[in-house]
């Protein structure tokens, strides 16, 4: 029994000196196989180097909503298309809305959302998608651009019962991280939680970001993606050893990701 971190950035900065040492911790600890998430070409460029330097890493490539202001013209996403030949690449994200920091103009978020899915589409890949405060928008592009025809994961995930029925009737996964472990809301996370098929989640760290608890304070790393499978186990009071089958199954599927299982 394993566990995968379906989303972490061991392509950023903050893991350019350990990457190495940060993986095989990861690995000792029982998480047998990560995914790192492309924010810009530059991070997607350096996921896909990482992933064919680590035999059990796999990567995905995609603009962020912070960083589609920079996008400029198309020709930024058609080098972001090449990446996707090499066999690592399993997902296309994380892609979306970002309406609470607003980074990027809410209008080019909006048309690069658009323009990526449809990317995504072309090259058969899964989605990540990104959802900050922008629940209803999200919902509305995801089925107007037929996202259900690769489907995918919404990440962190954040919003409510409802929200998540909606996306897992376009086949889209339910992604929880660290958060899950706080004090805060508790109740309604556990509710949420208690109310989502096993089937339908999947786990992850977002590292650097989100660090669980007990570690909360410290650089966040996909070893500590336990500590989520944990936590949904104790609320939906079922072992360990099945969160971990099901996240695990439910990754391989989604990402279709040539792994020993």
């Amino acid at each position: 029994m394993f566990l995968i971190d379906s989303h972490c950035h061991l392509n950023m900065d903050y893991f350019k000196d350990d990457y190495r040492e940060v993986a095989q911790r990861a690995y000792n600890s029982g998480v047998k196989s990560f995914i790192m998430i492309g924010t810009n070409y530059l991070d997607s460029q350096r996921g896909v180097k990482i992933a064919n330097e680590i035999p059990y890493a796999f990567t995905s490539i995609g603009w962020h909503p912070h960083d589609v202001k920079d996008i400029g013209d198309s020709s930024n996403l058609f080098k972001i298309m090449k990446l996707a030949e090499n066999k690592k690449v399993v997902g296309y994200g994380e892609i979306g809305l970002d309406f609470f920091k607003n980074y990027s103009p809410k209008d080019i978020q909006i048309k690069f959302f658009r323009h990526q899915i449809a990317v995504a589409k072309e090259l058969n890949l899964p989605i990540i998608i990104h959802d900050r405060d922008a629940n209803e928008e999200v919902t509305k592009i995801l089925k107007e651009e037929s996202a259900f025809k690769v489907g995918g994961v919404i990440h962190c995930f954040s919003g409510d019962l409802d929200y998540a029925h909606k996306v897992m009737d376009m086949n889209f996964y339910i992604s929880f991280p660290g958060t899950i472990t706080f004090k805060k809301n508790r109740e309604l996370v556990s509710k949420l939680i208690k109310s989502i098929p096993i089937e339908r989640i999947i786990v992850e760290t977002d590292s650097p970001f989100l660090t669980p608890e007990p570690h909360r304070g410290k650089r966040n790393e996909p070893a500590f993606v336990k500590y989520v499978a944990e936590k949904i186990a104790e609320i939906k009071g079922i072992t360990f050893e099945e969160v971990a089958k099901w996240t695990t199954h439910n990754c391989i599927e989604l990402f279709r990701l040539n792994i020993e299982k």
